[in-house]
């Protein structure tokens, strides 16, 4: 068959089949050219693909350590509320203490002072 597609040649000078042999070499050379830039953005695009799953994988990680440490500052708060009723409720009982303490030292006082009339 490639006679037939040398055929039409047939007859022409030779500057012409120079130009036309020229013409065919530079679009075997387009066509390489192509299929390499086609296999580029081919693999580009891959590239791509794969660099906006992790970009969205990210995002995704992203979003669950924010709801994470959203959750984790709200238990801080609580925590923090918890420790200070504690602490106030330590100092009223503290304070109860106290008060209580200086009631037992006022009736021992007492006592004695009435274990002396005793024995009188």
């Amino acid at each position: 068959m490639s006679w037939a597609v040398e055929e039409w040649k047939e007859g022409l000078s030779p500057r012409v089949l120079q130009k036309i042999h020229e013409l065919e070499s530079q679009v075997d050379k387009f066509k390489k050219e192509r299929q390499q830039r086609q296999y580029q953005l081919e693999t580009l695009e891959a590239a791509l693909q794969k660099q906006k799953q992790r970009v969205e994988s990210e995002k995704n990680e992203s979003a669950i350590l924010k709801r994470e440490n959203q959750s984790l500052m709200e238990l801080c708060d609580s925590l923090e509320k918890a420790k200070q009723k504690i602490s106030h409720d330590l100092q009223v009982k503290e304070s109860q203490v106290n008060i209580q303490s200086g009631q037992l030292n006022s009736c021992k006082k007492d006592i004695e002072k009435l274990e002396q009339e005793l024995k009188r």
